[in-house]
């Protein structure tokens, strides 16, 4: 049975999050994507993951909440995990399993890796969900601006982000339906061999495909018939507004890329 995917949703709150100017947001989430990589050590590790805590504390969104919801990409990061561990050959033997060989070096980036896809996986799926559609959207328009001036499609490009980073968590529901549908026929998906289960899948796919073209079909309908357009002439009913906390966000990012060259190794 598929877990419930929280990523791409929105959780109506009133934390320090939610009210944060969706551009301070963004800029945050594509600089912590950056300053991850600056991080090779326990202690730049601590100091990131320490972090991510302080902003789920300040989303006031429940952790077990979010763990239950990330479940389907912990086997992903296993799968990563599982690559770093035999296939780097870095460093002292530690332990052998027959012809298998685990590295020191080996363990160490696999926990790296697997501590940084965690960390990127909680950041930007903290922003969707303290982040309406409508603001994410503005929010990537304003940031991409500049770019109208050699005649890019920004308000297009930025609301098909955001369609996009929404159609996620619809898939994942439309995906647990079929999957229900086809277990009361009596389709094996959790039990048997890997052969049998991987041939289970595969009639998931034409029956999520139709459904997925029906939903874009009924939202192309839905956006016609309200007048949409384009961005071209369009007005913002809700203003973008910057405060002091967005602010005190850049200024929080540019102490803590300090802090993490600092103790870079």
């Amino acid at each position: 049975m598929m877990e419930k995917m929280i990523f791409g949703r929105y959780i109506p709150g009133d934390s320090f999050l939610h009210r944060m100017d969706p551009r301070s947001k963004l800029s945050f989430v594509f600089g912590f994507i950056l300053i991850v990589f600056l991080a090779n050590n326990i202690m730049t590790y601590s100091i990131l993951v320490g972090f991510v805590i302080m902003l789920i504390l300040l989303s006031k969104m429940n952790i077990k909440f979010l763990v239950n919801g990330l479940k389907p990409v912990i086997y992903l990061i296993i799968f990563t995990f599982i690559l770093q561990l035999f296939f780097n050959k870095e460093g002292e033997i530690i332990y052998s399993i027959g012809k298998l060989h685990i590295y020191e070096e080996g363990l160490r980036m696999a926990i790296f890796i697997s501590v940084r896809f965690f960390l990127l996986v909680f950041v930007t799926t903290l922003m969707t969900l303290t982040t309406t559609p409508i603001t994410l959207t503005d929010g990537l328009e304003s940031l991409m601006n500049p770019l109208k001036r050699f005649k890019f499609p920004v308000h297009e490009l930025a609301l098909m982000m955001s369609i996009s980073l929404r159609f996620i968590p619809t898939l994942m529901d439309e995906t647990d339906k079929i999957m229900k549908a086809q277990m009361a026929r009596g389709v094996e998906f959790s039990s048997g061999p890997i052969k049998d289960r991987i041939k289970a899948i595969v009639p998931l796919l034409i029956p999520l495909f139709v459904s997925s073209f029906k939903r874009a079909e009924e939202l192309a309908t839905a956006m016609e018939a309200r007048g949409y357009r384009g961005g071209e002439g369009r007005t913002k009913y809700r203003l973008l507004e910057w405060t002091g906390r967005d602010t005190a966000t850049v200024v929080v990012f540019i102490i803590l890329t300090g802090v993490l060259i600092w103790f870079r190794t």
